[in-house]
């Protein structure tokens, strides 16, 4: 089912751009997933755009901090795992050998969230709902779909997640019979909520890829360039589907994923 209303803790619940260009992101998705936009206001001509498909809400878009487009830092997508205490899991994030980079604070009405840094370095938020869960509408072509961490191996990676998120690290059996590392909350195959692998490349920093789905990934990645995209690794199978990976035109990266149909 597409529509949620709530997220189990430990659950990826909801995505956000950090951008240079604010109006340019929003007409960039805008074109290619068909968002529309309501603008929260958050300051004095600030605004934090909550993405709707159908009205529910999919993801945001909103200004780059400052101090990270003064060090050049590319515009960037962030996720988000619920947890159903912000501080008390903040309070276990450097013992389990993260780095709060950003204390918990309110975010208006919506909920309470902290900024953590993971032992390898890739950086998410944890998350408390109030008014807003996080995604109303997932796993569907323009909505949030998947997220992997892409970070070199690190001894503390299952530990820090179990401790501080509830997530469980595991080696699932692919369709083709490989390997693919991940996480859920009883650590079983059947309840995987997001995924891990090292950098493809030497270079690629620790993060979270965000994946979007697609009815056709093939298609979406040719209208993503025509908009002024670029495509980063063209489509491509996997054992459950088919994927891409691309910039937006201020260089923040993304993934697009069309699960694979299902077969008698």
């Amino acid at each position: 089912m597409s529509l949620r209303a709530s997220y189990e803790p430990g659950t990826p619940s909801w995505v956000d751009l950090a951008t240079t260009d604010q109006a340019a992101s929003k007409a960039f998705y805008g074109a290619l997933f068909g968002w529309s936009y309501d603008d929260l206001g958050v300051g004095d001509d600030v605004f934090y755009s909550m993405a709707t498909i159908r009205g529910s809400n999919v993801a945001a878009i909103a200004p780059q901090q400052a101090d990270q487009t003064a060090l050049g830092v590319p515009s960037h997508w962030q996720m988000y795992i619920s947890v159903p205490d912000v501080d008390a899991a903040a309070a276990l994030v450097d013992g389990a050998g993260g780095v709060l980079m950003m204390p918990p604070f309110d975010v208006m009405e919506a909920g309470r969230m902290a900024v953590v840094a993971d032992p390898a370095g890739a950086v998410f938020m944890l998350w408390t709902a109030n008014q807003n869960p996080g995604a109303g509408r997932v796993n569907e072509p323009g909505a949030f779909t998947w997220s992997e961490l892409v970070a070199p191996r690190h001894e503390l990676t299952a530990s820090f997640y179990e401790t501080v998120t509830g997530l469980k690290m595991l080696t699932a059996t692919m369709g083709d019979g490989s390997g693919y590392d991940g996480f859920s909350l009883d650590g079983t195959e059947a309840t995987m909520l997001a995924g891990a692998l090292p950098p493809p490349m030497e270079g690629v920093p620790p993060h979270w890829a965000i994946y979007f789905g697609a009815a056709d990934v093939d298609d979406t990645a040719a209208r993503a360039t025509a908009l002024g995209g670029t495509v980063l690794v063209e489509p491509f199978d996997i054992p459950v589907g088919r994927i891409a990976v691309l910039t937006d035109p201020q260089g923040a990266m993304f993934n697009l994923f069309s699960m694979q149909p299902a077969t008698d």
